[in-house]
C-alpha cells in the first residue's frame, strides 16, 4: 500500500470506548457573535487570501485570471503546500478581527511552516510586505512580482523563514512552534500568541512535552499563548493520530495536560464558530491573567485550547483523475501536479480559481483590494507582519564587572560555582530579559548560587508559584531549546546550561535556529538578536561517575558545522577565563555561542588580567609551563579543554623534571575557531600568526576535549599539518575513576609526556638517546596507574594537585 487508501474525503475517527461523560468537557458556546457584514467582510478576506495563496503555487503569468489559463501560464516547477493554507488563512483572518475588537498585541506562530502561501497571501493583502519588499506593493504589479516569484530563484522560498515579516518561527523541522511561542510570550505580559499546530506536527516528541509549557508560565508576569491544533486529518500519505482521535480522546488528552477544549468544526457556520472560540478563549485568558494580577491566582489554571477541525485542501479541487484531493493527503502539497501539461488537470484548476471570484476582491486594472477585505486588517503596528517583537526589538543586557569575581591565581575553583556567583548577578540586574532554561540539572551542574536571588518558575509546584522566578527547569532538551529561541527572537537573552552529552538532543534544531538567524542577518530590515547561548558542562571527563552514556562531546562538532559568521565555540581552561568569556558571550549579537567547561574544583592557572588577555587572543603561549618561555622548542604542546590542558600541565612538569634537555612550548587555546584556515573564520588566524604561535617545522601534539576527527578538520588547510599530531575523546568511557577516563582514551599526561618525547626526540639527539627507554617508562606509568585504580576504586591522591615548576 504505496498510500492511504480512502472510501471517502475527510474519513470520521472511528468512536472511542471512553465514557460518554467526558464529552461535559467540551466547551459549548452560542455562535452568533458575528454580524451579517462581519461574516461577508472575513469571508472576502479568506477568498482572496485563499486564491492568492493558490495563484502562488501554480502561475507565472495572469495571475488575475483576465483570460482562460493556458499552460504557458503555469510555472515550469510546482512547489508549495496547499493543504494547510486555507486553515492557516483562517486563523489569519479571525486573529484580524480579535486585534481590531480588541487592540490587543498579537504575534501568530506557524507551526506547518511549509504553509507559506497562507501566510504570505495574507501579508500582501494587509500591506505588511511593501513595508519591507517595495517589489509587492499591494497592486497590480506588486502582485504579479509576488505571485510569480514564489518559490523560485530571487522570490520567497517555499517555507516560512526570517525573510518572512512577523514569523519567528522557521517550521521546517517540525515539532518546536508551541515551546518557541512560550518563549516568547515570557516577560511580555500584553503579548498573546495564536499557535497553530498542525496534526502532523502533533505527533513529534519536542510537541508532546510542550503542552506542558503553561506550568512555566506566570500570568502576573507574562503574556499568554493561544494554542491552535489544526486537524486536518493527513500527513503526505498517510492519516494523523490526532486525526483519528475522537472527541472524548481529544478532551481527556488535553484536559489531562490542563486545558480547556474548544472545538471549532461546524463548516457551515466556521467564521461564527471562529469568531466565538477566539472571544471565549481571550476572555479565559484575561481571566486567568486578571486574577494573577490582582493577587488572587487561580491554582492551576485552565487555559484555552481550540482543536480547529477543517478538511485538508479545503476549498479546492474535490478531486481529479478519479481520486480525492480536498479531504485527503492528495491536496497535502501540489493538488493538481500536471496541470502544466495536462489538459484536464489545467482545466480543474481554472474551476478551482475561478470559484474565489478574485475579480470582486481585487480589480482587475488595478490590483486595488477591495474596501470589504481591508475592513479585516487592522491599522499600522498592530498588523501581524508589523509586530516590533517579532522584527527586532533587542535589549541589551546590564552586566556586572566580570572582573570583581575573579578567583585567586594557584588555588583550585569551579568554573560553574564561579561563573554562577556572575549569573547571579546577572539575575539581578536584568530583572526582566534574562532568563536561565534548564534540563532540570542546575544544581547538579553547580550553577546553584543564581538560586540565592531567584527561584524556579514552576507554576503547579505550591514552593515555586508566581515567585518571579527566572529559572525555568523542565526535563526536555527541546523544550528548553524552544523555549530560549521564542525568547531571544523577541528581543531578550538567555542561557541554557546542560550536561554535555544531552545538548545533542537538540543538535538539528540548534542547526534549524541557525539558519533562521543566517538568513535574518542576510535580511536587511532585520534586526540584531541576542546570542543564543550553550553553557556545556558535566562533561565526558568528569562523568566517571555516570558511565559511557553520559560521556559524548559531539556537540562541539555540531556548532563546528555551521556557517562561520555565525558558530563561536569556546574552551576557557580556567574560572577566571570562564569569567570572561561568559561576560562577551551575554554581550554578543546574532551568534550561536558554546561554552565547553568544568564543574569540579581545577586550577586557576591565570589572574583575571591574564584571561582577559588569554581570551582576547584566543591562545597563547603558557610560558610558566614552557621551558625558557617557549623559545626555540623541540615540541609544542596543546591543550585544549579544562581537564586536557591540565594533563598537558602535567605532562610538562614531569617531562621538565625527568627530561631537562627537551625544549617545550606550551600552548593553551581557549578560542576554537582561531585554528581554522585563514579567513575561514571572522576568528581565523592568519597563516602568520598561526606559524608563530606553533611554529613552522616543530611536531604539535593537540590534547583535545572533542572528538579528534573535529579538530583535524578543523585545521585541514593550515600550513604543515603532516606535522600535528591529535589526541582527544575517542569513546572510551565506563563508570571508572577520573584519571582512567583520560588514561582510557588516551590523553593522560603520560600519553602526553610520550608523544612529546617522541617528537622531540626527531630533532633533539639529547632526547633522542634515552627516548625508547622514557616512553617505556611512561606507559608503565600509565598500566600501574590503571592496576592502582582497579585495586583501590580511587586515583592516587595526589593525581589532581596542581603541578609545580621549579
Amino acid at each position: 500500500m504505496p498510500a492511504q487508501l480512502l472510501s471517502q474525503p475527510n474519513p470520521p475517527p472511528d468512536a472511542s470506548l471512553l465514557p460518554t461523560s467526558l464529552s461535559a468537557l467540551k466547551v459549548e458556546l452560542d455562535l452568533d457573535v458575528l454580524s451579517p457584514g462581519e461574516v461577508d467582510d472575513i469571508k472576502s478576506f479568506r477568498r482572496a487570501a485563499d486564491y492568492v495563496a493558490a495563484a502562488m503555487i501554480f502561475l507565472k503569468d495572469n495571475v488575475l485570471l483576465e483570460r482562460k489559463l493556458t499552460h504557458d501560464d503555469i510555472k515550469p516547477r510546482l512547489l508549495g503546500h496547499w493543504g494547510t493554507c486555507p486553515g492557516l488563512v483562517l486563523v489569519y483572518a479571525h486573529l484580524n478581527r480579535l486585534v481590531i475588537k480588541h487592540d490587543i498585541d498579537v504575534l501568530y506562530v506557524v507551526g506547518p511552516g511549509h504553509g507559506a502561501p497562507g501566510i504570505l497571501s495574507c501579508l500582501w493583502l494587509e500591506d505588511s510586505l511593501a513595508s519591507f519588499y517595495p517589489e509587492y506593493l499591494r497592486n497590480k504589479a506588486g502582485l504579479a512580482s509576488f505571485v510569480t516569484r514564489f518559490s523560485a530563484p530571487g522570490g520567497f522560498p517555499s517555507h516560512i523563514n526570517a525573510e518572512t515579516p512577523g514569523a519567528i518561527h522557521e517550521g521546517g523541522e517540525l515539532g518546536y512552534a508551541l515551546s518557541v511561542a512560550f518563549g516568547a510570550v515570557m516577560d511580555n505580559p500584553d503579548l498573546v500568541v495564536a499557535c497553530v499546530v498542525g496534526d502532523g506536527e502533533a505527533e513529534s516528541g519536542p510537541t508532546a512535552t510542550a503542552w506542558h509549557g503553561y506550568k512555566y508560565i506566570d500570568p502576573a508576569e507574562s503574556g499568554a499563548v493561544l494554542p491552535i491544533v489544526h486537524v486536518n486529518g493527513f500527513k503526505i500519505s498517510e492519516r494523523t493520530i490526532y486525526g483519528t482521535m475522537d472527541d472524548l480522546e481529544l478532551c481527556a488528552l488535553f484536559s489531562g495536560y490542563g486545558y480547556q477544549v474548544r472545538f471549532v468544526e461546524d463548516l457551515a457556520r466556521i467564521d461564527q464558530d471562529m469568531a466565538a472560540s477566539f472571544e471565549w478563549a481571550l476572555r479565559e485568558i484575561r481571566k486567568i491573567q486578571g486574577a494573577a494580577r490582582a493577587g488572587q491566582a487561580i491554582v492551576k489554571p485552565r487555559w484555552p485550547v481550540l482543536i480547529l477541525r477543517t478538511p485538508k485542501g479545503w476549498s479546492g479541487p474535490k478531486s481529479s483523475h478519479g481520486e480525492f484531493i480536498e479531504g485527503s493527503f492528495h491536496a497535502h502539497q501540489v493538488p493538481l501536479p500536471k496541470a502544466k501539461s495536462d489538459t484536464e488537470e489545467l482545466e480543474t484548476l481554472q474551476h478551482w480559481l475561478d470559484s474565489y471570484r478574485i475579480g470582486e476582491l481585487v480589480d482587475l486594472g488595478t490590483g486595488a483590494v477591495a474596501e470589504s477585505v481591508l475592513r479585516v486588517v487592522p491599522n499600522s503596528s498592530k498588523r501581524l507582519g508589523l509586530r516590533k517583537e517579532a522584527n527586532g526589538s533587542w535589549t541589551k543586557l546590564k552586566l556586572p564587572n566580570w572582573g570583581s569575581f575573579e578567583v585567586e591565581k594557584g588555588t583550585q575553583q569551579s568554573c560553574m560555582k564561579t561563573v554562577g556567583k556572575f549569573l547571579l548577578d546577572v539575575v539581578k540586574e536584568n530583572p526582566n530579559t534574562f532568563r536561565i532554561f534548564s534540563p532540570d540539572e542546575l544544581e547538579s551542574n553547580k550553577l546553584d548560587a543564581i538560586l540565592e536571588a531567584t527561584g524556579r518558575n514552576f507554576q503547579w509546584d505550591v514552593a515555586a508559584r508566581a515567585g518571579g522566578g527566572r529559572v525555568i527547569e523542565i526535563l526536555s532538551e527541546h523544550t528548553c531549546q524552544g523555549m530560549m529561541q521564542g525568547y531571544t527572537l523577541t528581543g531578550r537573552t538567555a542561557l541554557l546550561p546542560s550536561y554535555e552529552a544531552f545538548l545533542g538532543i537538540v543538535h538539528t534544531m540548534m542547526v534549524q535556529y541557525s539558519k533562521f538567524v543566517k538568513i535574518a542577518h542576510e535580511t536587511k530590515w532585520r534586526k540584531d538578536v541576542g546570542s543564543i547561548n550553550y553553557l556545556e558542562t558535566s562533561t565526558w571527563a568528569r562523568q566517571e561517575h555516570n558511565g559511557f552514556s553520559h560521556q559524548n562531546p559531539s556537540f562541539i562538532g555540531a556548532v563546528l558545522n555551521l556557517k562561520p559568521t555565525l558558530a563561536r565555540v569556546y574552551l576557557p581552561p580556567d574560572a577566571n577565563c570562564f569569567l570572561s568569556t561568559i561576560a562577551h558571550c551575554l554581550r554578543s549579537r546574532n551568534y550561536i555561542n558554546l561554552m565547553v567547561g568544568s564543574k569540579q574544583p581545577t586550577p586557576v592557572w591565570l589572574s583575571a588580567a591574564e584571561a582577559d588577555a588569554h581570551c582576547v587572543a584566543g591562545a597563547s603561549v603558557w610560558k610558566f609551563a614552557s621551558t625558557d618561555g617557549g623559545l626555540k622548542p623541540d615540541v609544542v604542546l596543546v591543550g585544549i579543554g579544562v581537564e586536557l590542558t591540565f594533563e598537558v600541565i602535567a605532562a610538562a612538569a614531569l617531562l621538565r623534571k625527568e627530561v631537562p634537555a627537551l625544549r617545550m612550548r606550551v600552548v593553551n587555546v581557549t578560542d576554537l575557531m582561531i585554528l581554522g584556515p585563514e579567513r575561514s573564520h571572522p576568528h581565523a588566524l592568519t597563516d602568520a600568526d598561526f606559524v608563530a604561535l606553533f611554529t613552522a617545522d616543530r611536531a604539535v601534539h593537540f590534547n583535545y576535549h572533542g572528538y579528534a576527527g573535529e579538530l583535524r578538520s578543523l585545521l585541514f588547510g593550515r600550513p604543515g599539518t603532516a606535522r600535528m599530531q591529535i589526541a582527544g575523546y575517542s569513546e572510551e568511557g565506563t563508570t571508572t575513576t577520573p584519571f582512567c577516563m583520560m588514561l582510557a582514551n588516551g590523553v593522560s599526561r603520560y600519553h602526553v609526556a610520550a608523544a612529546v618525547v617522541r617528537a622531540g626526540a626527531a630533532v633533539n639527539e639529547r632526547v633522542a638517546v634515552d627516548a625508547q627507554m622514557k616512553i617505556g617508562e611512561l606507559m608503565h606509568r600509565a598500566r600501574k596507574a590503571t592496576e592502582y585504580a582497579l585495586e583501590h576504586g580511587q586515583d592516587h591522591a595526589d593525581a589532581y594537585d596542581t603541578p609545580t615548576f621549579s
